[in-house]
Parts: structure tokens; C-alpha cells; sequence
């Protein structure tokens, strides 16, 4: 049967956008022609933002979006926009500071109230439907009324949404350095829980972008208190509920102090970036459990996430149909003690001491979340058996769960293809393939960087934002090209195919001339061609996902290194230099420059190696976590100022060098490993 209701969002690609399609409200997306619109009949913006994977977007969806009574009241005073915060976080980024600003916090949905050329003067999060049509009947006769009060408080949230993200250029000569890092993080470790890992509160988030650098800073400074907490965090997370045992891949948080009950959406983001991390931890630890987490979580990306062509999809919603017929959050992912008991018979009571099928593991509603708390070794000795018996007796459950599984009704897929995620994924397989290396982690980085040429670069040079059905409807932001950057430098470092660097340094060369701010020196987040609502946003705090400007200063960093003559070290030196003032008044969402800090302040490594066997002498080396150094490599020549004019005929000659300046080469790679552990 034919939907009762079609709107403007029909036409879009985003699974969000078109999951309002067939609501009564007249939504439209995101343009100029929308706010032109607005301004031509006299009408507000009602703003309304959120993502596919968002359980309270659907819940006000249901409850307001889809009723014709709020449609009519919606339809009859405003300009409706749907905004997918996925497909366009610039708008977002003006919306959520107009938000905190307004109300001291912020969430999805993103609700704005706005005058017709985009300027906010109410927000709130979700809302029930008799209060969202009292407050739109309000703020429509107050705009009616007295629309001098209404224009004056616009006025003055735009003067402040543009004033919280101005960067002064920092003209002091002093530099942020090691001794003031030890202070601001010990300062920062208050807050860690050490015992439960992340931090002393509920919900608790991943958070791979602060763990990174803890861990990169414990291991260059020998700080043995905060690689336990690391550890810790790790480890709790990988046994914990929020890690999904039978599927593998994480969820986006925990609800509750010990990573158990997931919010169960599966976001592309926090899988690449934790792949990355769990594979580091690897490297510097040998820990078996975090190689197993990184091989079920890539595991689970090519099975749910993984286009024909080799893009990633974007996630898998927190939400699908339980057995009564109805949308229920993780219903796909949890279990009844009598169904686990009917399933695996003779092993359950094995299974169920693995992974507490108990008060332990229970959530709600005689259901359970599976979550580890015991070491295997505990469990080895209470039932006698060997540790090869119990780990195929777990893998024999988990087949029979997830053959159970893959039967009930399936989480809604968000199947558009962002480009900034599929660099932090690509990025995930490049280090999942640098400290495990199998090669089938190299054969699907590869595929996907291909697919990004092919599919997510313009004419022009530059990067599209979105891919969906052969089609890209959105420029490139600063995120997009600052992961896509990253991920390709990292990619040429362990295949030693130079159009990857060189692919980088096209990139980094358009986002100069067109993202630029020569008065900070730091990246707009929108280029230079594209229009903006109220300020071009200078985006540096890190946050589940490094900023953009911190990322663009690390891939300036690594450049310079492999392209000296193009002095891209002035940059992000100024970079720096204009946000270090914030660095130890909120340390925690500065992690990403302070990873930089580490590789600015600390001896850092060029390793050059050229010969037969330089692939397998690299590959040897990295082996090692060693996060102070850059490898390039070729069998005989390359035009790269590293590389050219060492080729020695009959041997294979590690370089190792700092700012330029080499030491002797060496043949052997425990040598070389000495000299870049120190």
C-alpha cells in the first residue's frame, strides 16, 4: 500500500533523511534554497537534527514526527529541516555549541527554533508531544508579537557562537613541554577508575582517542601507573558487555560503571579506531586477548559493514524487533538463561561461569548480556581441563549462538558511506596489519583505498564527504581529508606504494590553499568554496574522534618528515603554538595534540631501508609498538629524500635518522631496535 504521507526527504540518500520520508511533516534537507524559502514566507527554521543509529530520534520520530496533529502545528509556522548530524557535522557543530550555550548540555535529536537566515534562539534535546506543541504554539506567537525580543536574543547567540571559537594567533615565545605534560596528566589520572577502567562515572565511552595517547605516553616515558590503567581499560572493555562476544565489534557505550549493558548501536567510527588501538596494545604488550579483539572486531566489520565495492558502511542501529513484534533496544544481541541452556546443552553451565550467567551478567527482564570478569586460568582449575579444551568449547557455544542469532530480526543498517570514517577504519586495517600481519588485512586496506580514489575524490582534487548508490551530494569536510591523509601515509608505510604518500601530499596541499586560516594556522572545518550558517568553525578539542585541526597537525608532522623541502613543520608548529593554552585546562580533549607533544618533544625517527629484503626487515621492525618513528622503504631507487641514492648493491641498509641527520646504517633488526627503543 502506498504511504499515506511524502516529503521533499524522498529524494535523498541518507537512511536517516529517509526514514522521515513518509512522515506528515513537510521535512526538506539542508539548503539555501530552504532558508530562502523561510525568508520569502515570513517563517522560522525548526532544525532538527539527529542519526540513524540514535534510540531518542527514534522515539520522538514515533511519538511527534509521525502524528499529524504536531505535523500540522510544524507545517503551518515553520520551515522544517531534517539534518543528518553524519552527513553534515558542520551544521551540527553550530547547532550543539548554539544548544550548550542555551541550556548547559546537548544531545541527539537536535532540536533549534531559528529566524530564516539560520540564526538560533531555542533549543532542546528530545521532547515529549504535548510539550513540543506547547513550545512551538509559544515560540511562534512570541516571534509574531514581539519579534524585536526574538531578533535581539539571535543576535547576540550568533556574536557568542562566533566568539567561542575564535583562536588568537599566540605571539608568546614560551612552548608546552614534557614537564608541564607529567603535571596535567597526573592531574588528569584523578579522574581515572583503575580498577573498572575509563572514568570514575556512568555512562562510560571507549574513548580510543585518549587511550592512544596514554598508552603512547606510559610507553615513551616509562610511566608503569598509567600503562596498568590502559591495561585495565582495555582488558575491562574486551571482557565487558560492551564488546559483543558471539559478533564481534564494539558498541558505542556502556550505561552503566563496568562496560556491561551496551547503548547497542555498532558506529564504523569507534570499531576502526579501536582496532587501531587494540592492535598498538598488541605490539607493546603481546597480550593473546587483545589480538583475539582485534581479529573478531575486523571479522564483524567485513561481515555487517563491508560494501560490495569495499566502502564501509556507517553503523548498525541500537535498535531492532524482539520476539513480541516490537522495536526494543538490543533485543538482537541479548539472551534468556532457558534459551542458553537449551542451546547448549551439556556446555552451558561451562559457558555460564565464562561469561556470568548469573546476578553478575543479568540486566532486565530475566535477560542477559554476556560479560567476562574471571581470568581463564581460574576457570581452567575449578573444571580441569586444558586451556586449547576450554577455548574450543567457548568457540563451539559462541557458532551456536551466533547460528541462533543471525535467525531473529536484524538491527536497521545506515549503509551510506562517509569518507572521514572510512579513513579511521582504513587506518584501523593498516595498524591491524602492522602489528599482526596477515595479509588479508593488507588485501581489504587496499581494496578500500582503491574504492576511496575511485569513488570520494572530485575533479578538482579534492574529497567528497558521502557515497551512496554510485552518487555524492556533499563536499569534503577537514575531517574527511585529515583521516584520509592519515590513513594513507600509514597505508604506504607498510606497502611501500608511493602514490599513497603522494596521494597525501596532493591532499594536504588542497587543504592548504582551500581550508586554511593564515591568521590562526589552523584548517577552517568547510573549505573556502563552500557557504556557511553564522562562522566557519575552527574545530581543535578531541573528543571520540581526534578534531580535525589536531589530526591535520599530525599528518603535517609526518610529512615534513618524508618531504622536507616543503617546510610543512612551520605549520603545525604554529598549530601548537595557538591551542597549547588549552592543553592543561582541559587535558582530556586535547589528547591528539598531545600525542604531537610526545613526538615534538621526544627524540622521533625517520628509518629509511633499502635493499632485497627491505619489506621483510620493515615488517620485522614493526612488529615493535614504536610510536616515535616513520619507515619508508624501497627494493633499489626512489625519488624520496629518505630514500634516494642509498641503494648499496647486495645489501639491505637501515637508515636511522632524526630531523635529517643519520646514523650508520646497519643489517640487522635487533640492532636497529635497540637504537629506536632507547
Amino acid at each position: 500500500m502506498a504511504p499515506k504521507h511524502t516529503n521533499e526527504l524522498i529524494k535523498e540518500t541518507s537512511p536517516y533523511l529517509l526514514q522521515h520520508a513518509h512522515n506528515p511533516v513537510n521535512w526538506e534537507a539542508w539548503s539555501q534554497s530552504a532558508l530562502e524559502k523561510a525568508q520569502n514566507e515570513g517563517k522560522l527554521l525548526l532544525i532538527s537534527i539527529g542519526y540513524a543509529a540514535c534510540h531518542w530520534c527514534h522515539v520522538m520520530e514515533h511519538e511527534c514526527f509521525e502524528d499529524e496533529e504536531v505535523a500540522e502545528v510544524m507545517n503551518a509556522n515553520f520551515i522544517n529541516i531534517k539534518i543528518d548530524r553524519e552527513e553534515r557535522p558542520d551544521i551540527d557543530h553550530i547547532y550543539m555549541d548554539a544548544l550548550q550555550m542555551m541550556t548547559g548540555s546537548g544531545g541527539w535529536p537536535l532540536n533549534i527554533v531559528a529566524l530564516p537566515d539560520g540564526r538560533p534562539f531555542w533549543g532542546a534535546t528530545y521532547v515529549k508531544k504535548q510539550d513540543w506543541i506547547e513550545v512551538l504554539g509559544n515560540l511562534f506567537r512570541l516571534y509574531k508579537s514581539t519579534p524585536e525580543r526574538v531578533l535581539d536574543y539571535a543576535q547576540n547567540m550568533a556574536k557568542g557562537i562566533k566568539q567561542i571559537n575564535i583562536i588568537p594567533n599566540n605571539t608568546d615565545k614560551d612552548n608546552y613541554t614534557i614537564a608541564i605534560l607529567r603535571k596535567d596528566v597526573l592531574e588528569w589520572s584523578n579522574y581515572f577508575d583503575t580498577f573498572l577502567g575509563g572514568y570514575k562515572r556512568a555512562p562510560k565511552f571507549p574513548m580510543p582517542v585518549n587511550l592512544n595517547f596514554l598508552l603512547h605516553y606510559g610507553t615513551s616515558l616509562k610511566d608503569k601507573s598509567i600503562l596498568e590503567y590502559v591495561h585495565t581499560t582495555l582488558k575491562r572493555m574486551a571482557y565487558g558487555g560492551i564488546f559483543d562476544h558471539v559478533g564481534g565489534g564494539f558498541s558505542r557505550y556502556s550505561v552503566d560503571t563496568k562496560w556491561h549493558v551496551p547503548h547497542f548501536e555498532k558506529m564504523l567510527y569507534d570499531n576502526g579506531q579501536l582496532i587501531s588501538l587494540y592492535s598498538k596494545a598488541y605490539a607493546a604488550s603481546g597480550d593473546e586477548l587483545y589480538r583475539e579483539t582485534v581479529e573478531k572486531s575486523i571479522a564483524f566489520v567485513k561481515e555487517e559493514l563491508l560494501s560490495p565495492e569495499k566502502g564501509f558502511y556507517s553503523s548498525l542501529d541500537a535498535d531492532s524487533i524482539n520476539k513480541h513484534g516490537d522495536l526494543e533496544e538490543g533485543a538482537f544481541y541479548i539472551w534468556e538463561e532457558n534459551e542458553l541452556k537449551n542451546l547448549l546443552r551439556e556446555d552451558f553451565l561451562l559457558f555460564s561461569k565464562y561469561y556470568n550467567i548469573n546476578r553478575y551478567g543479568h540486566w532486565e527482564n530475566g535477560n542477559y548480556v554476556l560479560i567476562r570478569d574471571t581470568h581463564e586460568g581460574e576457570i581452567l582449575k575449578e573444571y580441569e581441563i586444558s586451556e586449547e579444551e576450554l577455548k574450543n568449547k567457548i568457540a563451539k557455544c559462541l557458532k551456536i549462538l551466533k547460528t541462533t542469532r543471525s535467525k531473529r530480526s536484524r538491527p536497521r543498517l545506515d549503509d551510506k558511506i562517509l569518507t572521514s570514517w572510512n579513513g579511521l577504519m582504513l587506518k584501523g586495517l593498516v595498524d591491524a596489519f602492522k602489528y599482526l600481519q596477515k595479509d588479508n588485512y593488507m588485501d581489504l586496506a587496499l581494496q578500500n583505498a582503491k574504492f576511496i580514489l575511485q569513488n570520494l575524490r572530485q575533479k578538482d582534487g579534492g574529497l567528497f564527504r558521502n557515497y551512496k548508490n554510485g552518487k555524492n551530494n556533499i563536499k569534503g569536510y577537514l575531517e574527511d581529508y585529515a583521516s584520509i591523509i592519515d590513513a594513507f601515509i600509514g597505508l604506504y608505510e607498510v606497502s611501500f606504494e608511493e602514490v599513497w604518500l603522494k596521494t597525501a601530499k596532493e591532499l594536504m596541499e588542497y587543504c592548504l590553499a582551500n581550508f586554511l586560516d593564515m591568521e590562526s594556522g589552523l584548517f577552517y572545518f568547510t573549505s573556502k568554496k563552500d557557504e556557511f550558517v553564522i562562522r566557519r568553525t575552527l574545530e581543535v578539542e578531541d573528543n571520540v574522534t581526534p578534531s580535525s585541526n589536531s589530526i591535520m597537525a599530525q599528518n603535517l608532522f609526518k610529512l615534513s618528515k618524508f618531504f622536507p623541502e616543503k617546510n610543512y613543520d612551520t605549520i603545525y608548529i604554529k598549530m601548537l603554538k595557538n591551542v597549547q593554552s588549552n592543553f592543561s585546562k582541559n587535558t582530556q580533549s586535547h589528547a591528539n595534540w598531545l600525542d604531537l607533544i610526545l613526538h615534538t618533544e621526544l627524540p622521533f625517527y625517520e628509518v629509511a631501508v633499502v635493499g632485497d629484503r627491505f619489506k621483510k626487515k620493515i615488517l620485522d621492525l614493526q612488529k615493535e609498538f614504536l610510536p616515535n618513528a616513520v619507515f619508508a622503504g624501497c627494493k633499489q631507487h626512489s625519488d624520496m629524500p629518505l630514500l634516494k641514492d642509498r641503494h648499496l648493491s647486495g645489501k639491505t641498509q637501515i637508515f636511522i635518522c632524526e630531523q635529517g641527520a643519520c646514523q650508520m646504517p646497519l643489517t640487522q633488526t635487533k640492532k636497529a631496535l635497540t637504537r629506536l627503543m632507547v
